[in-house]
């Protein structure tokens, strides 16, 4: 009997797991997904994708559109997201600041956290310009791609990166995108010494991101805060100010978080 009762148990945690899945692939599709197109991004049968959406569609963490047959992430879900939000004291935290990013780089400020080996997009202040980059709230990244990913890779322990890597892999997402692990290394060691990243249309061309971390008391990265607009605005002459800006913003709400400030970021701020 126990043998039987543990197989449930086991057949009950894959259940959860799938679900996770799905709901983790209709989160990355802005504009929904079929039953075919979830099933086969989350690697499932249809049949069982169909399952696990009727069900998460019964307590509202899904929703069907009717309209174009898609399934996009329900009302439940952003609750839940919601709540996780509110106790990360950090993001609520960096609000204040990441309006003051806007208002002295004119440029779109951002916070990311990290999960699972990438970054994700938690809150964005936008520019005022027409012309502005926009990262989608709740986006994944692959952190080598991107300015706030390269920050909080910088400040981690060794094995942590090596994880990320081996996870991950470094695939290109453009040219310009660093691929070669000796690279990244040389890269990480830059920022550790400026305590500040550089995406310079790593991630998207046309598209540039000054980053820095915000660190814990034990010096590790909890966040990254950044700003990110045209390569026609950010230009070689601002990149000098703006990672002024950059660093001293999130040195500033490092140590209002409590943490230990990147000797970097003392000396931007001085």
């Amino acid at each position: 009997m126990p043998a039987k009762d543990d197989d449930i148990r086991i057949g009950q945690v894959r259940s959860v797991t799938r679900a996770l899945t799905v709901l983790r692939t209709l989160a990355e599709s802005a504009d929904g997904l079929t039953l075919t197109e979830t099933a086969a991004r989350a690697g499932l049968a249809a049949s069982t994708a169909h399952r696990i959406l009727t069900t998460m569609e019964s307590e509202r963490f899904v929703r069907f559109d009717a309209a174009n047959g898609c399934w996009h992430v329900g009302v439940a879900a952003f609750t839940v997201g919601a709540a996780f939000a509110r106790t990360r004291d950090v993001i609520q935290l960096a609000r204040p600041y990441m309006r003051r990013l806007v208002e002295q780089t004119g440029e779109t400020a951002n916070i990311f956290l990290e999960s699972g080996g990438e970054v994700i997009c938690m809150a964005q202040v936008e520019s005022r310009h027409q012309m502005r980059a926009l990262t989608r709230v709740g986006g994944r990244v692959k952190m080598h791609w991107s300015g706030a990913g390269k920050a909080m890779l910088a400040f981690m322990e060794p094995a942590q990166v090596q994880a990320v890597i081996a996870e991950h892999g470094l695939p290109r997402a453009t040219a310009r995108t660093i691929v070669a692990p000796e690279a990244l290394a040389e890269e990480l060691a830059r920022i550790r010494r400026e305590g500040v990243a550089i995406d310079d249309e790593e991630n998207a061309e046309g598209l540039r991101c000054v980053a820095a971390p915000v660190l814990n008391e034990s010096g590790a990265p909890v966040a990254a805060m950044s700003v990110s607009g045209p390569k026609t605005r950010i230009t070689n002459e601002r990149l000098r100010h703006l990672a002024q800006v950059v660093a001293r913003v999130a040195g500033d709400v490092t140590r209002d978080f409590g943490g230990a400030a990147a000797p970097a970021a003392l000396g931007a701020a001085r």
